[in-house]
């Protein structure tokens, strides 16, 4: 019932909020799912996005598992699902309650072709995961919380400066950091708690640090940006000429706003460009008028003055749109969780095939943004599974926009049943934004795995 519920308001909500929103910043970056508490890294050319999860039924904080995503233009983004989940931490089981909540916000980085997730399992410390993949599998090679539990011990996230110094940073209401040993899983020395974040000219910071560090170095610079006040909470930054201080304020990159509980910030640059993830609660305001903790990553470009300091950011949803950095190939097989925006549609995944998109309902859509038809294209083909059966519109630039053809997807016995079905399609050439528009009767119609067109 709650998902019948779910479906049949988020789909007259984002009807309302798309036409705004696909003008504006990408806001949020993911519709299929909540997502929480970003954590972007860049690695041989692509994005690496991990997030927090709330679920669906979430009123507070109700967390289980860390998701990812990837890109490489800012855009489009591909959904991979869990890529670790509280079980992974054998020591975060709880009696009776098995594996209960609490996977809050984790933070991922490369070191020697490994990669190393940190993770904030509350209430039961700081864990470290690690794997040869970004992707996964993760595993726990130490066997028990690299911090130990404490209130205040959450948010971790980890610097590797330019002499190969590794360093982690967490908490709220208070800032610590510890230095790394190379094996990236243990650490050496005290734990050290940073009070002159809290201060701007020797005066009480009324801006203050508040939670969810993400410390970087920049053009010699380094910078400390955290999610600042409470509550709401806007990001904030302070600047330093040394990986642990003393850090001065610096100002806002993006005021505190009722209409958002909280932020995480993640900042990266990448191909030429800065950019600041975050979170909202737009799609939670989408459902119901009121707030619960069902939050939704944002993300905005970042820019920086010549001395260093970060200019201002409007809030998410005033924000201007992103500017592909590059431009999608259709003739490549594309798996259809790869989405720019879309409605009301979910993904799941099966040992089979992987994630697929699903929930699919007449009206809903994907939309793929900067697609190439360099040479346009003579048809179009997709994975689908269908008890039922429908349709698919192939347009351009609109969700109304010019109908290329339609794929009619018959039913194949099975929603795991997967089949290919093609169609012929107009010829059309020159980079568009890509709408593929689902049609059928009432009731959920087919489960969607992937698309690409043929020259």
């Amino acid at each position: 019932m709650q998902n019948k519920y779910y479906k049949l308001i988020l789909i007259v909500a984002l009807f309302i909020t798309t036409i705004s929103t696909t003008c504006q910043a990408q806001d949020p970056v993911v519709q299929t799912k909540f997502t929480a508490d970003p954590a972007p890294m860049v690695y041989k050319g692509m994005v690496y996005l991990y997030t927090g999860h709330d679920e669906d039924d979430a009123s507070g904080f109700l967390m289980k598992d860390w998701l990812l995503y990837t890109t490489t233009d800012m855009v489009n983004w591909t959904d991979h699902g869990t890529v670790a989940d509280l079980s992974y931490f054998k020591w975060a089981e709880d009696g009776k309650k098995g594996f209960r909540n609490g996977a809050w916000a984790a933070q991922c980085i490369e070191r020697n072709g490994k990669f190393y997730l940190y993770c904030t399992v509350e209430g039961r410390g700081i864990g470290v995961l690690v794997s040869d993949s970004p992707y996964g599998p993760f595993i726990d090679p130490i066997g028990e919380p690299l911090i130990a539990p404490a209130s205040d011990n959450i948010d971790p996230s980890v610097f590797i400066d330019d002499d190969g110094q590794a360093y982690l940073y967490w908490g709220n209401p208070n800032l610590w950091y510890v230095k790394l040993n190379k094996d990236m899983i243990s650490y050496s020395g005290e734990i050290v708690k940073d009070e002159l974040i809290m201060k701007v000219k020797g005066q009480p910071d009324p801006f203050h640090y508040q939670e969810g560090p993400w410390v970087y170095k920049r053009d010699g610079h380094y910078y400390n940006a955290y999610a600042s006040t409470c509550c709401p909470e806007g990001m904030a930054y302070a600047m330093s000429n040394s990986p642990t201080g003393p850090w001065e304020f610096k100002g806002y990159i993006m005021k505190p706003d009722k209409r958002s509980n909280g932020n995480h910030p993640g900042i990266i640059d990448y191909k030429g460009r800065s950019y600041v993830f975050g979170f909202n609660y737009k799609l939670n305001f989408a459902l119901v008028n009121k707030h619960h903790e069902r939050r939704s990553v944002c993300v905005a470009e970042l820019k920086y003055n010549p001395d260093g300091t970060i200019q201002e950011l409007p809030w998410w949803y005033e924000g201007a749109a992103l500017k592909p950095t590059g431009v999608w190939n259709p003739y490549k097989r594309t798996e259809a969780e790869t989405i720019a925006w879309s409605e009301g549609l979910k993904t799941h995944k099966n040992d089979e095939i992987g994630i697929y998109v699903t929930s699919i309902h007449n009206n809903d859509y994907i939309e793929v943004k900067a697609v190439d038809f360099k040479k346009g294209a003579k048809s179009f083909e997709m994975s689908a599974a269908s008890l039922k059966g429908g349709k698919v519109e192939v347009r351009l630039d609109d969700r109304n926009g010019l109908l290329l053809g339609v794929c009619e997807v018959a039913n194949s016995d099975s929603l795991d049943g997967w089949k290919i079905f093609r169609t012929e399609v107009k010829k059309k050439k020159g980079v568009h934004n890509l709408f593929l528009v689902f049609k059928g009767d009432e009731g959920e119609l087919f489960n969607f795995d992937y698309w690409k067109f043929t020259k």
